[in-house]
């Protein structure tokens, strides 16, 4: 489990691999990850984008930018959490991801939240350190 907080969101992130989507033999690897953001602030706020920097094995990175989570734009008030869950292919048995949250408070002020990097590792496999 990975977590961190910036200006009172935290967010927690667990990755796992789905081996019965993957197929080592044809270099495809996938992971789904399961995302909790919890308001510890005093302000309403609200997800409006997300930010990916995802790196496999090789060390080639992809980002990523989109609206939302999951097609979603949730909204938290003080002391509430919402929870998705993603998925991530890579052709390699290893990788990283870390990325932001671009947030917005009733007021209309923008503020990003880091998402914690994790790691994407193939049970048992050999790693890589970058």
């Amino acid at each position: 489990m990975y977590r961190t907080v910036t200006r009172s969101i935290q967010v927690t992130v667990q990755p796992s691999f789905v081996e019965d989507d993957s197929s080592p033999g044809e270099d495809r690897y996938v992971w789904a990850y399961t995302i909790e953001i919890v308001n510890l602030g005093l302000e309403n706020v609200q997800l409006r984008s997300r930010f990916w920097r995802i790196t496999d094995g090789k060390g080639r990175t992809e980002e990523v930018r989109g609206v939302g989570v999951v097609g979603k734009e949730p909204s938290l008030k003080p002391g509430e959490s919402f929870e998705y869950t993603s998925g991530c292919p890579l052709s390699t048995p290893s990788g990283i991801m870390a990325g932001t949250y671009q947030m917005q408070t009733e007021s209309g002020e923008m503020f990003s939240v880091e998402i914690p990097a994790f790691s994407l590792d193939v049970p048992n496999a050999p790693r890589v350190l970058h």
